[in-house]
């Protein structure tokens, strides 16, 4: 009865609110009256008044003088249902705004939210807009997860999402990178009767591009001409660019004349697309045929940049300084993405004068160095063993903003073991791995190799407590590396220390640290440690697989009479499967 009563009451005062707001009347609205007001109440006002006008501008006007009391915040039933008033008047623009507002205010993708809203309003057609807006709004906000649970609630609720929602949808997930979940939503679109257009097709287009699969995007063309629908700049700007990437030259410029024969002109990105295709490969002659045929069009940044790139790989750095002038003289800017690969021409060529000259000019025309900027600079003067200069441009990294990468550690780290300053290369290793990073065996290799040049291999267990100290987590790959190294320079009795100690953590060896010490044990003579290690492999089910086969016949390829008895012996023992066998016969490595 008190349940009744109060509604009854809701309902009274709502209608009371309506006339009072229809005779214009907003003054007579006091406090009284709009304290007493529930989320109820607002949505009944808010239909009232959009269903006695058949316009939503007296519900808008309501819901945005409620938002001006103090301490007032709409709650989600009241916002919603004014975003369907909208929508359902075709106020699309204000609904789209209030939409995006509440999207990021709260949790609307949770699938109990989403029922509850839905059954608030049966309108399905306004549903479907809604949601679709929904949709495109979580996925031009990169919230993929939350744009696919609003699609799969549509979908379970039998609305069908707009075209244009669906085309977002798989354009981020091609993004993304996710192509398996591009083709699975893809097949449910299909389903619910979605009929895909060639925005559709260009987004799954897109994801094979991203994917790199040149024939699955030539069939969704065949099948897009077989439905009659006719493929647009895009879709051949999509499949030239993606033919360019693998060194599919031929079938590019097939696809060039294709469109131009479909009656599509080739715009700059085509161009730009095949041109880059040419210089990657460093067919430099094709790519300024290209160049010279461009019509409609003028030459850009990207062009100019492009070309200047491959002028540099091809060792052509006298043309990549003289298209530099005329691209400045044509009043286009050139980027950092241009500097830098003139940069790193310069620096392979050991002119640091000049690259500093031209360092001068970036700054003169306010253009920012990068990371890659400040890595090629590092690692230039890491080889010529400048490392005052390396460290002052890290400083400057640091200074203008910058993080050290994986490949300033490894730059710095590579130079000061040259220089054998095993201080500094120790101190950024630890700063390195820090920062989060994981050093490579290279890495390690340096440092070891460091080390045994001073004699001192002992500092190598000693960087191992430092680990330890600072509370760095040393696993399985820190001691795969020092063993390896070890063992590659002979030094068998470092790499049976490091052994015992990882033994001694409680970490299990894997196939390439026994096999490392066995080879090691083998080349010295030693056939019973070696025969050791074999037996212990065996027992713990280590076997060889094609990578490690490949490895170490490339690291130890002038040892070839050592290797072939150790193959032979691993064989013997059963430590090579027979399918491993098979592969690397397939692969013409002989035994």
């Amino acid at each position: 009865m008190a349940a009744l009563v109060s509604c009854s009451s809701e309902t009274v005062l709502a209608r009371s609110i309506c006339a009072v707001i229809v005779k214009g009347r907003w003054s007579s609205l006091n406090s009284n009256i709009c304290s007493s007001l529930t989320s109820t109440v607002i949505h009944q006002v808010l239909l009232d008044l959009s269903n006695h006008l058949g316009s939503p501008s007296l519900s808008w006007a309501f819901f945005k003088y409620v938002e001006t009391f103090p301490n007032y915040k709409h709650p989600l039933q009241s916002s919603w249902t004014m975003i369907h008033i909208l929508a359902k008047h075709r106020h699309y623009r204000s609904a789209q705004d209030l939409l995006d507002k509440i999207a990021h205010r709260d949790f609307l993708s949770s699938p109990s939210v989403l029922s509850s809203l839905v059954r608030a309003h049966g309108d399905p057609d306004v549903n479907s807009h809604v949601l679709s807006w929904l949709v495109i709004l979580y996925a031009n906000s990169r919230m993929t997860q939350d744009a696919l649970q609003v699609f799969e609630h549509m979908r379970v609720s039998a609305l069908k999402p707009h075209l244009h929602a669906c085309t977002v949808l798989l354009n981020c997930l091609a993004k993304e990178r996710l192509t398996d979940l591009v083709w699975k939503v893809y097949k449910k679109m299909v389903r619910i009767g979605i009929v895909p257009n060639t925005h559709i097709y260009n987004a799954l287009i897109h994801a094979c591009s991203k994917s790199a699969d040149p024939e699955k995007a030539e069939k969704l063309v065949e099948e897009m001409e077989a439905r009659g629908i006719f493929p647009d700049l895009f879709t051949y700007n999509t499949l030239i660019s993606l033919y360019c990437k693998k060194g599919m030259h031929y079938e590019a410029l097939s696809v060039q004349d294709r469109m131009e024969r479909g009656g599509v002109s080739p715009d700059l990105v085509t161009y730009n697309s095949l041109i880059y295709g040419f210089c990657r490969e460093g067919r430099m002659r094709e790519a300024v045929r290209l160049f010279r045929e461009i019509k409609g069009a003028d030459p850009n940044h990207v062009t100019y940049t492009t070309l200047i790139d491959g002028y540099c790989r091809t060792n052509d750095l006298e043309e990549a300084l003289r298209l530099l002038e005329v691209m400045i003289a044509r009043g286009l800017y050139p980027s950092v993405f241009t500097y830098n690969s003139i940069l790193r021409k310069l620096c392979e060529e050991g002119r640091m004068r000049d690259a500093n000259k031209l360092l001068n000019e970036m700054s003169e025309r306010r253009v920012e160095p990068d990371n890659v900027t400040c890595n090629t600079l590092i690692n230039a003067y890491c080889k010529i063993r400048d490392l005052r200069s390396a460290l002052k441009v890290k400083n400057r990294m640091r200074e203008s903003g910058l993080k050290l990468d994986q490949f300033t550690y490894k730059a710095l780290i590579h130079g000061f073991c040259r220089v054998l300053d095993m201080d500094n290369a120790k101190e950024l290793l630890i700063s390195m791995i820090d920062a989060g990073f994981s050093p490579s065996y290279c890495t390690y290799s340096w440092i070891i190799d460091g080390y045994c040049e001073l004699n001192d291999e002992d500092a190598v267990l000693r960087l191992l407590d430092d680990f330890a100290g600072r509370g760095l987590c040393i696993g399985l790959s820190v001691y795969r590396a020092l063993i390896r190294r070890f063992c590659k320079r002979e030094r068998i009795a470092s790499a049976e220390r490091v052994f015992s100690l990882m033994q001694e953590k409680g970490i299990s060896g894997d196939s390439i640290i026994y096999t490392s010490l066995a080879y090691a044990y083998l080349k010295a003579g030693d056939v019973k440690s070696s025969s050791a290690m074999l037996d212990d492999m065996y027992k713990k089910r280590l076997m060889i697989t094609l990578k490690i086969y490949r490895s170490f016949n490339a690291s130890y390829a002038c040892e070839s009479h050592i290797l072939r008895l150790f193959w032979d012996n691993l064989v013997s023992r059963g430590l090579i499967s027979k399918a491993i066998l098979k592969d690397i016969e397939q692969s013409d490595l002989l035994l």
